[in-house]
């Protein structure tokens, strides 16, 4: 019997095909009502940094010097020209919200990215290599992990100098120490497969092992990992902000604008409430989305 008549025969006994992973993913996934509210929430702070020219009402370093301190709109006082207010040097807070989604969501991706690609190599070598390069290489973890994370940020950008790459790069290193852990243990657990022993005997060479045949297999716990990391590189970098360590004014970053409106939290309550509320939802949005990936992806969480 030829293709066609098999396809027929199934679809006549009313057997359906089974799922792609990713249908199967989103299925797990939407159960959890928390992670959809999390996933639309972040898919709100992208928009939100994507078109943040064309969506911000003003420029988030343009000064109104009549409008100095302006309270929201619906407050009394307030100018309908400035929804939810202006800061210190009548700025317009919406357009200096908006824009600081952006850079908010920039430095996620850039020291995730870069803490995700180093713990990769870093973990794939620990687990393949075995001996004193293992030894070395999670000695070397074990002593980042024994810091305070806020306090070894603060003492990489004590060496390398503030500033926003600078605070990125100390948010990488932060990081990295997870991912590093989490691919090693992920990779010794794969490295004893049937797979990984036919690719071997095959003759399949130690970086093909690594990056080909075992890394694929990993990926989904480093997936969660990096959704979950996301959120903690925000809090990070909202923190040095603070701290007058990351980003330095005049650019539109929720912690500098939490610093720089710290004075006027009792007169001009919507200065420091509303960056503290964005951080807050953004933190907040990517825990709900990783918690439920984690539970689509992890066979012993599903329902």
């Amino acid at each position: 019997m030829n293709t066609s008549n098999s396809q027929l025969t199934v679809a006549e006994e009313g057997i359906s095909a089974p799922p792609s992973p990713l249908a199967e993913l989103w299925r797990d996934f939407r159960r959890n009502r928390g992670a959809l509210i999390g996933l639309t929430l972040v898919g709100l702070f992208i928009f939100m940094a994507l078109f943040a020219n064309w969506i911000a009402p003003y420029s988030p370093i343009e000064q109104y010097r009549d409008s100095i301190l302006a309270p929201p709109a619906w407050v009394e006082g307030g100018k309908a020209q400035f929804l939810l207010g202006t800061d210190p040097v009548g700025r317009d807070m919406l357009s200096r919200l908006i824009f600081g989604t952006r850079l908010s969501l920039l430095i996620g991706i850039i020291s995730i990215g870069l803490s995700m690609s180093i713990g990769i190599v870093l973990g794939l070598t620990a687990a393949f290599s075995g001996g004193k390069t293992d030894t070395g290489i999670m000695r070397l973890m074990d002593v980042l992990m024994a810091l305070p994370s806020l306090l070894l940020a603060v003492a990489v950008i004590a060496v390398l100098g503030p500033g926003l790459m600078n605070a990125m790069y100390a948010i990488a290193i932060v990081q990295l120490p997870a991912f590093v852990r989490l691919t090693r243990a992920s990779a010794i657990a794969e490295r004893s497969r049937d797979y990984v022993t036919a690719s071997r005997i095959a003759g399949a060479g130690v970086l093909r092992l690594m990056f080909i045949v075992v890394l694929p297999n990993c990926l989904a716990p480093l997936i969660v990992q990096g959704t979950l990391g996301f959120s903690t590189a925000i809090l990070d970098a909202a923190a040095l902000g603070f701290l007058g360590l990351g980003a330095q004014p005049p650019t539109p970053e929720w912690g500098s604008m939490l610093a720089s409106a710290l004075e006027f939290i009792q007169s001009a309550w919507w200065v420091v409430s509303l960056p503290g509320i964005a951080i807050l939802l953004a933190v907040l949005a990517f825990n709900l989305m990783g918690d439920g990936l984690r539970d689509a992806l992890d066979p012993k969480l599903k329902r």
